[in-house]
């Protein structure tokens, strides 16, 4: 019962922040960027909210916890210092001025306008089109089932809870709705995260006790010879760290900020919450040594998905349990949100006002933003409810295929004025294709050492290109560089900044 009260309540308020950001959103730029007006903490939530899911709590804790132990917890630091606070502090200042110059407000613009090339911002957002749907609908089939064993109800039925809650307050209040909710949600995932681990600290016996015991049972469970080895763990770390330098849902955030103060203070918060959040989740899988003796198994197959889910079930009290249940959720919640708000302005910005109706009115693209976040969710629906092995294969390509293409031209087109546009179109078809190649060569186990070959590849064709092909005309360059360079001021805003 209490579940469903704190359930009710937290989706309750998603709903009321969604018409209160409505009462916000006046125009296109409010609705996907929240008229480039958020603050430090509200900026840096949102970025962690959207990098960790409840994949990382239930898929990457349960799997890898498992197979690496304790150096699982690699992959926690390099998630907190290059991911989250390299990320903004590199990043982040040039994203806000570069895209101000360019005028740009999504990748495939930012793409198109730093390399005067339409094919890029065409291209960019049928990839972002392709690849992040699927990935979105996983999210909502993880949550379908989620709902089904934790509250009784059929697998239909969640989904059309969980995409109508969704539906309402992204499509009311667009990116405004989407900050705050994930604010609030952040910090649900911070005392959820803490709760579960000192928990299940505390059964296990203690801090020295528990951390003895996993380095033992971890070499009883999985002998030296057949622990992954490093190659395995550098990939890991690499592309979930990495990765979301090139992901257009986490980039948009550094679009969003008010001003450039707000970067030194959102690098150390994001860097703060990506510490306990990927903590608790990777520790908690190493936990699992010391609770199971042995992966559970399905039709006589391990199934890595079922040990967290158990573990909490097991050991966790019935008020605890509804707290962790309402944090994955918000893990969900938040990542979903976004991927959804940058798949509908792949067709709505980038390719309809783009290149069909370029004067379309400000009133007909919100519009047409709203109506396409429903689309696109109801699409997630389907996607979710009748899965096929494409859309499987998709969900597994996104995040190498996504990263693999956008990663360098995006970082290149930020710092290097000597690339060009052949050079930033043979990277991304070079990360793409490699992404896609790679995973069915290498395999599915593979799949973070083909993501991170392919992240890396066209940092070098990039540059190999380039310098064979003509390069970017001065005019183009004094635009997109202005005040780009340390100590310069930054270019004004006539917008008044939001009080968020």
């Amino acid at each position: 019962m209490f579940a469903i009260i704190l359930l009710t309540l937290f989706l309750a308020l998603m709903i009321g922040i969604g018409v209160w950001g409505m009462r916000r959103t006046t125009t296109l730029g409010d609705f996907f960027l929240g008229g480039r007006s958020m603050g430090p903490w509200i900026s840096a939530i949102a970025y962690g909210t959207t990098y960790f899911s409840a994949v990382i709590f239930i898929g990457f804790a349960g799997k890898f916890g498992w197979t690496l132990g304790p150096s699982a917890l690699w992959i926690a630091a390099g998630n907190v210092v290059f991911g989250s606070f390299l990320a903004w502090w590199v990043l982040g200042r040039r994203t806000r001025r570069m895209t101000q110059n360019l005028d740009a407000m999504t990748m495939p613009e930012f793409l198109a306008e730093r390399y005067q090339s339409k094919n890029l911002k065409l291209i960019s957002a049928a990839i972002i089109f392709l690849f992040l749907l699927p990935y979105s609908a996983s999210v909502f089939k993880g949550l379908g089932h989620l709902f089904e064993v934790s509250f009784n109800m059929s697998y239909d039925l969640a989904l059309v809870i969980m995409i109508l809650v969704t539906g309402i307050y992204l499509i009311l209040g667009g990116y405004f709705a989407v900050v705050i909710t994930d604010f609030v949600q952040g910090l649900i995932m911070i005392i959820g995260s803490i709760a579960m681990v000192a928990v299940l600290v505390g059964k296990g016996g203690g801090p020295a006790i528990v951390w003895h015991d996993i380095f033992a049972n971890y070499a009883q469970h999985i002998p030296p010879a057949n622990q992954p080895g490093w190659l395995t763990l550098a990939s890991l770390v690499f592309m979930t760290s990495f990765g979301v330098w090139g992901m257009p849902q986490m980039v948009q955030k550094f679009y969003a900020i008010k001003d450039e103060k707000t970067i030194r203070t959102a690098a150390v918060v994001t860097s703060l919450f990506a510490l306990i959040i990927t903590f608790s989740a990777y520790f908690t899988g190493a936990l699992t040594h010391l609770f199971y003796s042995a992966v559970p198994l399905v039709n006589g197959q391990p199934n890595f998905d079922r040990l967290i889910p158990d573990l909490l079930t097991t050991h966790l009290s019935g008020g605890l349990l509804a707290v962790i249940l309402v944090l994955v959720l918000s893990a969900s919640m938040s990542t979903l949100s976004s991927l959804v708000l940058v798949s509908s302005s792949a067709v709505a910005i980038d390719m309809y006002k783009g290149h069909v109706n370029p004067n379309i009115s400000n009133k007909n693209s919100l519009a047409m933003m709203r109506f396409l976040n429903g689309v696109f969710i109801l699409f997630s629906l389907l996607v979710a409810k009748y899965e096929l092995a494409i859309i499987v294969t998709l969900m597994s390509l996104s995040w190498g295929a996504i990263a693999g293409s956008f990663m360098a031209p995006y970082v290149y087109g930020l710092f290097w004025k000597r690339a060009t546009r052949l050079g930033a179109e043979a990277g991304l078809f070079t990360g793409l294709a490699l992404s896609i190649a790679l995973f069915f060569i290498l395999g599915p186990a593979n799949a973070p050492l083909a993501s991170s070959i392919a992240m890396l590849a066209p940092f070098v064709v990039i540059p190999l290109v380039s310098l064979f092909t003509r390069p970017p005309e001065p005019k183009l360059l004094d635009q997109a560089f202005e005040n780009i360079e340390p100590g310069s001021q930054p270019p004004q805003t006539t917008k008044e900044p939001s009080r968020v």
